[in-house]
């Protein structure tokens, strides 16, 4: 062991940080600085997104599945800030919109699909029109904690260690980074696959829907905008067992999932490539070599569609993340845990910051009569610290409620509430404990938030 030396380093001061720029951090930064707080947002990359950019396949999801259900009512239950995002992606052509299920709607009602630069961008223009202080390229390095208060995040730049004080903060890290620090209890469930999705140019949307339908094998499939083209194909999805055996077994080796989405002609927009680590994934050394074995399994991929998939015959990689996607990494213990019976029940709560309706086991699990439950803010509370929030993939136990509770717009709805939250306390000099539900609730309704308790 080395004993660093200790040093005096900067401090800057804003009512609320938020650690991670990604699905949930960017609505939580957003929604903090529309409350009028002083916002900074600390990202480790050089652009925001996070799992929406990097290893998902579209956006899950704005509506219930109203159309697994006969009669039942179809209702976007989600927009506020993450409609307004689907708005401006839309008019800078950066969506396929909420594009119908025409196959497989027992699993969604709606893709939307959506083109990860575009994303970035966007929500890049849309932090700053907010006055949010964008710390890029930044990496969370520790917490100053004081008796169960959050004094302060330490950062690390290129520039140097600087410590970022304020009164509220929230950790939508997805690795729980600033709640680990800051002493939060927690535990590392390693219960899924690590991915890093791939975009292919050089092939054909129409290719390989046709390669699936040839083999009966489509499962999924949506019609949306596309290049400026309406009704367009937007999404495919295949089932990997009815393929040739070539194809299907290779795929398996590589943990490759036949779907993708696209906003635009001759491109996949995601490839998904997964690898199960036998340990956890913060582990540095086994994340550096999952890295490796990610890439390997890119290059095979690659080779797959061209020698089976008719018009990809000249597929070739545009798109990797910079760094492997998780599902979960750290479980942070907050002051409620939200079980697969209330997900799958649709149980709504007295405290209630979003409604939701998709759940990425459907048709095996879905909500009960399409409807939809509800995320409670006591969730997002992390438990032992008086001004720390938690938003995203870092809560949920139970791992079948947390295959709902994970997606991409579950995480958005989320962070605009945890982002809220935040504000209202900064600014109120409260606890996260001591907000009043009724004043968060007013604020999320004035916002756009759907509340159906």
């Amino acid at each position: 062991m080395y004993q660093e030396s200790s040093k005096h380093i900067p401090t800057e001061s804003y009512d609320v940080v938020v650690a991670g720029g990604g699905t949930g951090g960017v609505l939580a930064a957003l929604a903090a600085a529309r409350q009028g707080a002083s916002t900074a947002l600390v990202e480790l990359k050089g652009y925001t997104g996070g799992i929406a950019v990097e290893g998902g396949t579209a956006l899950h999801s704005y509506y219930n599945l109203w159309k697994a259900f006969p009669g039942v009512e179809m209702r976007q239950v989600v927009k506020g800030i993450p409609q307004e995002i689907v708005d401006r992606l839309a008019a800078a052509g950066g969506t396929s919109g909420h594009a119908e299920m025409v196959a497989g709607y027992d699993y969604d009602s709606v893709c939307t699909a959506i083109d990860t630069e575009i994303y970035k961008w966007v929500t890049l223009q849309m932090l700053e029109e907010a006055g949010v202080h964008l710390c890029l390229n930044t990496m969370l390095a520790d917490a100053i904690v004081e008796d169960g208060h959050v004094a302060g995040a330490i950062v690390e730049s290129h520039q140097g260690r600087a410590a970022l004080m304020a009164k509220a903060f929230v950790d939508t890290t997805g690795y729980g980074d600033l709640c680990a620090r800051a002493g939060a209890d927690y535990v590392e469930p390693n219960d899924y696959p690590v991915v890093n999705s791939i975009g292919l140019a050089g092939v054909s949307v129409e290719g390989l829907y046709e390669f699936l339908t040839s083999h009966d094998a489509l499962s999924q499939a949506a019609l949306g905008w596309r290049d400026g083209q309406d009704e367009a194909l937007v999404r495919v999805q295949g089932r990997r067992a009815m393929l040739p055996e070539g194809f299907a077994k290779g795929a398996a080796e590589i943990g490759m999932s036949v779907v993708t989405t696209t906003v635009h002609d001759d491109y996949f927009m995601f490839i998904k490539i997964n690898y199960k680590m036998d340990v956890i994934p913060t582990d540095r050394d086994a994340a550096s070599k999952a890295e490796v074995e990610l890439r390997r399994r890119q290059a095979r991929a690659v080779e797959l569609f061209r020698e089976f998939v008719p018009g990809c015959e000249r597929a070739f990689i545009t798109r990797t993340s910079p760094s492997m996607t998780i599902r979960r990494g750290r479980l942070i213990t907050c002051d409620y845990d939200i079980t697969s019976e209330d997900v799958l029940d649709a149980v709504h709560f007295d405290d209630d910051i979003m409604a939701y309706g998709f759940h990425d086991f459907a048709p095996r699990l879905q909500i009960k009569d399409g409807g939809t439950y509800g995320i409670p803010y006591r969730a997002l509370r992390v438990a032992g610290l008086d001004n720390l929030l938690a938003a995203g993939m870092m809560i949920t136990s139970n791992h079948d409620a947390h295959m709902s509770t994970r997606n991409t717009v579950a995480c958005m709805g989320q962070g605009q509430a945890a982002g809220t939250a935040a504000a209202l306390c900064a600014l109120g000099g409260l606890g996260t404990r001591e907000l009043d539900y009724g004043v968060l609730r007013d604020a999320l309704l004035k916002a756009g938030v759907v509340l159906e308790n």
